[in-house]
């Protein structure tokens, strides 16, 4: 991966520059503010698939289920709600936005039979992100923006067995992992991302599937853009669901020599702390995280306010832990414009060797 060319070299010199000079600002959550606008059943169809089937493709016949909460197929019937939600946090100050695609793989999509659309879905959220971050970028073209490509952990685990009662058994294998998420991964390439993200990683051997995939279609098409991947804590006893410790988590992946490496999910940025410190202490890449807004209530709502959320994250840039930051699961643009103002004029962290280039 590391002797090929650039796929876009002139943006991945902005993006490195921009890394040594501050800390950068990732968005915050899309479910979130999609949840907002409280559509139904026909909001989600909308004119494609309002009949009960693709009218794009004959073939395929998703009336068999219900598409309400598939996030990612508002790509194709509401793109001017993803492109409105990614505008949202450019002005809050977000340099860099992440594609609406954190399901949009053929294993995510088959809950809804929708696997057929998983390459068009990443190549249409990442156009639209990178319309809203080119238009962002004219108006203040020293501080560029750029676009992160979403892959999502998809629904099923290749550690773990579905079946308390068979630990043996696993619903899918590593290969499947891996088709799935190059068909994925080239259509954020396709569409205009300029890195590529493993993000909410709960079992690491997914994400090995997935940088082998990413490698794999980089050596195919002679080209590459930079990966960053993040893992989740899935809760306060300091592990993956994998069962990995965070210092675990990160041998496990950065021999893919990525970008950055970070945390986000599951907890809120007091609880990510010391896990994100131990991120910082041994990584030779970039350290990100986007943390929920604390923990979820009793009616899985976040109740963290931008203020509150904003001053914690802000002990972390001061101890000189960060590089990139943003928020996750219950995030929205008040939040990202706190966690802003809360970095602004801290240094970034420095890498162990200053001189090492993005790889």
């Amino acid at each position: 991966m590391t002797t090929l060319p650039w796929l876009h070299p002139d943006r991945v010199i902005q993006l490195e520059q921009a890394l040594r000079e501050r800390i950068l600002i990732l968005d915050g959550a899309m479910g979130t503010m999609l949840q907002g606008h409280a559509l139904d059943e026909s909001g989600f169809r909308g004119e494609r698939f309002a009949q009960g089937h693709d009218s794009q493709h004959d073939h395929a016949h998703p009336g068999e289920c219900d598409l309400k909460g598939n996030n990612d197929l508002l790509s194709l019937t509401r793109p001017d709600l993803i492109r409105g939600v990614h505008e949202a946090y450019l002005e809050a100050g977000a340099d860099l936005v992440e594609t609406n695609t954190f399901n949009s793989t053929r294993i995510s999509q088959a809950d809804y039979h929708l696997e057929h659309l998983a390459y068009e879905l990443n190549r249409e959220g990442a156009r639209l992100a990178r319309e809203a971050c080119d238009a962002y970028t004219a108006r203040t073209p020293d501080k560029p923006r750029f676009v992160i490509g979403v892959l999502g952990p998809t629904s099923r685990t290749a550690s773990l067995s579905p079946d308390v009662n068979d630990p043996g058994f696993r619903n899918v294998t590593f290969e499947e992992l891996a088709t799935n998420y190059a068909e994925s991964a080239a259509g954020l390439i396709d569409g205009g991302a300029d890195i590529v993200m493993v993000e909410t990683i709960f079992d690491t051997l997914n994400a090995k599937a997935a940088l082998f995939a990413v490698s794999e279609l980089f050596r195919e098409r002679g080209t590459r853009v930079p990966v960053m991947i993040s893992g989740t804590i899935t809760d306060r006893s300091g592990r993956t669901l994998s069962g990995q410790t965070a210092e675990a988590f990160y041998y496990s992946v950065c021999h893919a020599r990525p970008l950055a490496v970070g945390l986000n999910c599951a907890l809120g940025a007091a609880d990510l702390r010391p896990h994100v410190q131990t991120l910082a202490d041994i990584a030779d890449c970039y350290v990100s995280t986007h943390p929920n807004a604390g923990l979820p209530n009793a009616f899985a709502e976040y109740d963290e306010t931008p203020e509150q959320m904003a001053s914690v994250v802000a002990g972390f840039a001061r101890d000189g832990l960060l590089n990139l930051v943003g928020g996750c699961c219950g995030t929205t643009p008040a939040h990202i414009a706190a966690i802003a103002a809360a970095v602004r004029g801290c240094a970034p962290r420095r890498l162990p060797d200053a001189s090492r280039e993005a790889a």
